[in-house]
């Protein structure tokens, strides 16, 4: 923290001491329960313990929500974006607060990204179904896209399955969207297949859909689209696959965040790459096809900010938190101090990230909290320069269709709907067992194929019963109708 200057003016304007320590994520993630469990709580905490933290130990914390006119500026948040509060009431009570970025983080960050200078040096238009996405894989397979006389393009590039949950960021079963199945993979259930459907709770790997995903994945591998190993390939050789030598395109597809999937923004390799609107699978019309609808997810946050019951200045804590909810002290824990100039002040309530900031960024030496900040920034305040606001919202554009297709409260969970602490624990217990199960089936169908078989199928679909996948169903379901009102 020593290098944020705003950190000074924000002793000065609380006319308070505050002593800052730095925790890493490997740190917290072994240090955290050992807190909870002692009552040591420091008196503020930023993304450090999250609303289900606080409710399990609500003694040790301060109920902030019983403290809103101390906390204007959290008043008005919540006034504003209705939202961030749902997401950290827990039975009536608030006690952790939220962050919210800039409206430009209100995007998925989940993105098709396809090579158009690939598609345009081979006269192919951007693919719109599966029909087209095999014709447009095989040309970049087979026609030496990347021009340098070897047949070393990879067409599509899946990220590998991950171990403990059936979805995840940038997960294969984005493809699922293209059946007209909504997920929500940058948080939530969406990552164990559970999905909502008018209302209805269910999950998708019990599903004509899964089935038929599966096996478009198992014809990739065999037909040399997409690498054999990818199931289990990982992120330093994935990553390595998509970024080459940093000129020559290797990759023609992937899911990811944006075009710095294949390299820093500006370089002539991430240049080469485009989002596009997931194509339609086989049978699905268009108006049918969706997309991952994690926007709120991206923006929003619960575990941002925390306070000790037993803080020793009450008064002093609140007057903090209440300035670091400040638009003047959320922008700069976005994107550094005004005073070294890594953002500057344009207008009542506009900004300009400057190239300092850009360079630090580059440098990994960020003078900032950026999305780990304790604030909010209102839809008032507009903010230009910041590269990775600008870039994830053009890449979110092109879906603008496929998310008028679905209803985001019917036919989505919504980002504030949560299960509680004994329904946590029944969850997170079957999905133990249901995964271990799963997983290694499903990559083996996905590598060597056999979901098509109906026998393996059925006797796939009789074991997730018995390892309670309708169980945890019901569980969310119950807390949808408890929520969505």
């Amino acid at each position: 923290m020593a290098d944020m200057s705003w950190t000074k003016d924000l002793e000065a304007d609380c006319d308070c001491s505050i002593q800052w320590k730095e925790v890493s994520d490997d740190q917290w993630g072994q240090q955290k329960n050992a807190s909870l469990a002692a009552g040591e709580i420091s008196d503020l905490n930023i993304r450090a313990f999250n609303p289900d933290d606080a409710a399990r130990n609500s003694s040790a914390f301060e109920q902030l929500g019983n403290d809103l006119d101390k906390l204007p500026n959290v008043k008005k948040f919540f006034k504003e974006q209705p939202t961030a509060k749902k997401l950290v009431t827990v039975d009536g009570k608030v006690t952790v607060l939220p962050s919210s970025r800039t409206k430009g983080f209100l995007a998925s960050g989940q993105h098709f990204m396809i090579n158009k200078t690939w598609l345009d040096k081979l006269g192919l238009s951007v693919p719109k179904t599966w029909d087209d996405l095999r014709k447009v894989m095989q040309a970049f397979k087979t026609q030496d896209p990347n021009g340098n006389g070897q047949a070393d393009e990879i067409a599509f590039n899946p990220r590998e399955m991950n171990t403990g949950k059936i979805g995840d960021w940038w997960s294969p079963f984005l493809m699922m969207n293209s059946t007209g199945i909504a997920t929500h993979f940058n948080s939530g259930p969406s990552q164990q297949g559970i999905y909502v459907k008018n209302g209805k709770v269910a999950n998708w790997m019990q599903t004509k859909q899964f089935r038929q995903v599966i096996e478009f994945y198992h014809e990739m591998v065999k037909n040399g689209w997409a690498p054999s190993d990818w199931v289990t390939v990982k992120d330093d050789k994935y990553n390595a696959r998509n970024q080459s030598d940093g000129k020559t395109a290797k990759v023609g597809m992937v899911f990811g965040w944006d075009e710095s999937a294949f390299g820093s923004y500006g370089s002539d390799l991430a240049n080469q790459y485009i989002s596009i609107p997931i194509p339609s699978a086989d049978g699905v019309s268009a108006e049918d096809t969706v997309w991952d609808g994690s926007s709120e997810a991206n923006r929003y946050e619960d575990y941002h900010m925390s306070m000790s019951a037993n803080a020793a200045n009450k008064d002093a804590c609140l007057k903090v938190i209440n300035l670091l909810y400040s638009e003047k002290y959320s922008i700069q824990q976005l994107f550094g101090s005004f005073s070294d100039g890594y953002v500057k002040k344009t207008g009542a309530h506009s900004y300009k990230v400057t190239e300092k900031f850009h360079k630090a960024q580059d440098a990994s030496k960020i003078p900032a909290l950026e999305d780990r900040l304790a604030g909010w920034v209102s839809d008032d305040v507009t903010v230009e320069g910041d590269r990775g606001m600008d870039h994830v919202a053009n890449a979110d554009k092109p879906y603008k269709e496929q998310y008028s297709h679905y209803d985001h409260t019917k036919d989505l969970m919504p980002i504030y709907v949560r299960i509680g602490e004994s329904d946590q624990n029944t969850v997170a217990n079957n999905n133990t067992t249901l995964f271990n199960y799963a997983i290694p089936v499903v990559s083996k169908w996905l590598s060597q194929g056999g979901v098509e078989d109906d026998s393996q199928w059925n006797a796939f679909q009789e074991n997730l019963k018995k390892y309670n996948i309708d169980q945890n169903t019901e569980i969310w379901q119950k807390a949808y109708n408890k929520y969505v009102k």
